[in-house]
């Protein structure tokens, strides 16, 4: 595989330039070289219908680099473009914020304005049939939608029946604040429980009117679980020329989630007490998840090398013969009935629901019992009870997602992925062979931070290498010396939150400043509060590593207890590891190797987010340092000045925190 490089420098004026220079001067500002350098890339990519791959850092301005030559060529063209964002927050910035901005400086210059549309999941919006009773008495662990008690959970479903009556969008995004994940399921439906054409409420349907829209709009932002779907399951889009993918370096893993499916009793029964609602027995489907419940009762967690167990896939075809079964006898009951039921009558939705539960445990079943080696199966213990060896869910992922989104996502059309973080090691191959894209344009936008003089990368070459689990004593030395210099101020980011919350503990007892935990609140107000507090300092796991944005002196210290490598044990990486060996290539450094360089490059990168930003990037893992593939990872980082001097990094940061101390008085 090869990428063609595309050099920043030397630009010739074009509509793109010219219009970003004008929609940055809308904002009070001027067009930056990486920014103008990538606008044109896109351009090109959307005009010769190419694959291109852009790697921009921080504070160049990617969103407006892409969205200007999009709305120039939806324009011109007439063509439909989709934009894809990571996140439901970015993909909201990007269509109230960011698109108007553009589109609202471009206009005078446009042959036409284009029409743009925002497209989540049905889930998203407010159910309006449900709400009025169409979907009858929810499952037997959730809350009737008419009850209305004194619980936290009955005070936010009469907050949603309120907040029905005068919302405009039925977006739960519009809801402040928010609410609890069962609460929204009472008035919410997923996409195989929606009736569609069918609904009596159709023409009062919130996620209805936003799919009609982005039907006619030419500009369509989504984001990344539609295109897992989109890519894994059934067209939600549509018809378009050309797909943005921003945050590019998530889609991988967005999509192997969407593509992931799991089989359990819990959800075989669920499904059977959705069919005895419609008067469709379930005999066959209670003994075969019986079955099914003995043959789990005899494996314990971990992957299936070699398949299913003959038992287990015995069990598994009870259970798809049944489901198969119950899913004729209902289309047969419900082919009749082609007229929309009148609002709050529940039969069509309730028949739809239990199809939906039904299709869904046919199909993963169909997909155990599929050709080996496509997917990656594991049994695995209840959800959440990590230390349990009871196996109670078979899990089934793709075990190469490269192929979807080369066949569903990018063919035949013009595609740009960009992201902060592409180019792993110091070239794109890595994930260009992740993302499918084969002899992609690439081009590395730069950022407009001298990070050599705005931070330091400090490994602490002389601790021991990391033992599994937990963090050490000597680690945990490093760290109390580390923050104590720095006078708190710390972003720590954990490899896992056992590590994570040893180290939050040992912080608390031996330091006199504030120490915030991700478990102990939600995530906006724990950074909130670090914000506010000069001193505190924040650790986590996971959700810190990436899209955390906190400017200034707060974070001036950002520790990473390890290289962020899978679990060796981690079912999906190991077989995409060994997949990778028995084609003749290097697996450790395809999967493991690549896991961490994303990681490490997007938590290092939580340090430098302005041009006034100044810190250090910890990393107490000397094999960083020490180990071969140490300048593989360390490439991947933002390219700070790196050292292995301790005395010099603690007398950096005593000096930063004097000068933080300064500033504040």
């Amino acid at each position: 595989m090869t990428t063609k490089a595309t050099e920043p420098a030397g630009q010739s004026t074009t509509d793109a330039t010219r219009l970003l220079d004008v929609a940055v001067g809308a904002l009070g500002g001027a067009a930056r070289e990486g920014q103008t350098a990538m606008a044109q890339a896109v351009e090109r990519a959307l005009a010769d219908g190419e694959h291109a791959l852009i790697q921009a850092g921080t504070g160049t301005g990617k969103s407006l680099a892409y969205l200007v030559p999009a709305v120039v060529h939806a324009a011109q063209t007439d063509e439909r473009i989709v934009v894809s964002t990571a996140t439901l927050a970015l993909q909201r910035q990007v269509f109230i914020k960011d698109l108007p901005m553009v589109l609202d400086a471009l206009e005078p210059h446009l042959p036409q304005r284009p029409e743009v549309a925002l497209f989540k999941g049905r889930s998203n919006y407010l159910c309006v049939h449900k709400m009025a009773g169409g979907y009858g008495e929810p499952d037997d662990d959730m809350l009737p939608i008419a009850a209305g008690p004194t619980s936290e959970l009955g005070k936010e479903v009469a907050r949603l029946h309120a907040w029905a009556n005068e919302t405009d969008t039925g977006d739960r995004d519009d809801l402040v604040p928010g609410v609890s994940h069962r609460a929204w399921a009472q008035v919410s439906v997923a996409g195989r429980e929606c009736l569609e054409s069918k609904c009596p409420m159709i023409k009062d349907c919130f996620s209805q009117h936003v799919r009609d829209h982005a039907a006619r709009s030419k500009i369509v932002v989504t984001n990344h679980a539609v295109l897992g779907v989109q890519a894994a399951s059934h067209d939600m889009i549509g018809e378009h020329a050309a797909l943005i993918v921003d945050e590019a370096h998530e889609l991988v893993a967005r999509i192997t989630s969407a593509a992931t499916h799991e089989i359990t009793v819990q959800r075989i029964d669920r499904a059977g007490r959705a069919a005895r609602r419609v008067g469709v027995l379930s005999d066959d489907l209670d003994r075969a998840a019986r079955s099914l419940d003995a043959a789990l009762g005899d494996c314990d967690p971990g992957r299936l090398r070699l398949g299913l167990p003959e038992e287990l896939a015995q069990a598994v075809d009870l259970v798809r013969a049944a489901a198969r079964g119950m899913i004729s006898q209902l289309q047969k009951s419900t082919k009749d009935q082609s007229e929309p039921s009148a609002p709050g009558d529940s039969a069509s939705a309730t028949a739809k629901v239990a199809t939906a539960a039904l299709t869904e445990v046919f199909d993963v079943c169909q997909e155990l019992l599929g050709e080996h080696g496509r997917y990656v199966v594991w049994l695995a213990p209840p959800d959440g009870d990590y230390e349990s060896r009871l196996a109670a869910r078979i899990v089934a992922a793709p075990l190469d997602v490269a192929g979807l989104i080369r066949e569903k996502l990018i063919a035949e059309k013009a595609a740009v992925f960009t992201s902060a973080t592409l180019a792993l090691g110091g070239n794109f191959e890595s994930m260009a062979r992740h993302l499918g894209v084969d002899d992609p344009v690439s081009m590395d936008a730069g950022s407009p931070f001298d990070y050599g003089k705005q931070g330091i990368l400090y490994v602490a070459s002389h601790l021991p290498r990391p033992s599994t689990g937990g963090i050490s004593e000597q680690a945990l030395d490093e760290l109390e010396a580390l923050i104590r210099a720095a006078g708190g101020r710390t972003l720590g980011l954990f490899s896992s939150h056992r590590a994570g919350q040893a180290a939050a503990e040992a912080m608390r007892e031996r330091l006199d400043v504030p120490v915030l935990y991700q478990l102990d609140d939600q995530l906006p107000t724990l950074v909130e509060r670090f914000k506010q507090d000069p001193q505190a300092c924040l650790f986590g796991s996971t959700s810190l590593w990436q899209g955390i944005d906190v400017p200034g002196a707060t974070a001036s210290l950002v520790v990473i207890d390890r290289i962020p490598f899978p679990r060796p044990d981690e079912p999906i990486a190991q077989a995409r590891t060994e997949a990778v060996a028995q084609a003749g290539g290097n697996g450790f450094m395809a999967v493991s190797a690549t896991h961490a360089a994303l990681l490490l490059a997007q938590g290092a990168g939580r340090l430098i987010r302005t041009h006034g930003d100044r810190g250090v990037v910890a990393v107490l893992d000397s094999r960083l340092a020490t180990a071969r593939y140490g300048g593989y990872l360390a490439r991947s980082m933002p390219p700070l000045w790196g050292t292995t001097d301790r005395d010099k990094v603690l007398d950096a940061l005593r000096r930063l925190d004097t000068a933080a101390k300064a500033a504040e008085k």
